[in-house]
């Protein structure tokens, strides 16, 4: 099977498994205790993790209250999963680091100012970069998938 075919199909099935776990209900008191507790470096303010299914939906249920949202996933065969611990570094236009941590599960969600930004993820020594920007007009999603 064609690897493009394989990577949107993992695409496809990373998005409904987040679609799946939004459906099922939290209560926003039960979301705001799921999640860990707001890290901050420098300027930036951020929270990462999600592991189970309590702390993940939590964490989607945070993510309009975020600028940006990244999400981790490995597109293993059958299907894909959710991973922890992958390096993400946040760079601003200026090539200023402005976010260097380890995810502590799929999601970060990162307060951020608007403007240009370069991410790099690394899992596995595998880097993947992504451009984005930041506007006031909301939040920003991006998903980062491994084969």
């Amino acid at each position: 099977m064609n690897s493009v075919i394989l990577r949107n199909q993992a695409f496809v099935l990373a998005g409904l498994m987040t679609t799946a776990l939004a459906l099922l209900p939290i209560a926003p008191a039960q979301a705001d205790s799921a999640l860990p507790p707001l890290q901050t470096q420098g300027s930036v303010q951020f929270l990462s993790g999600g592991i189970g299914q309590t702390e993940a939906r939590a964490f989607i249920a945070a993510e309009k209250s975020y600028p940006l949202t990244l999400e981790f996933v490995q597109s293993a065969q059958p299907h894909a999963e959710y991973l922890a611990d992958v390096h993400v570094l946040i760079r601003n236009a200026a090539g200023q680091t402005v976010l260097d941590t380890e995810a502590q599960g799929p999601f970060l969600l990162a307060r951020l100012p608007a403007g240009h930004y370069t991410v790099e993820a690394m899992n596995q020594g595998q880097k993947k970069i992504d451009q984005l920007e930041i506007a006031q007009a909301g939040p920003v999603k991006r998903v980062f998938e491994w084969d």
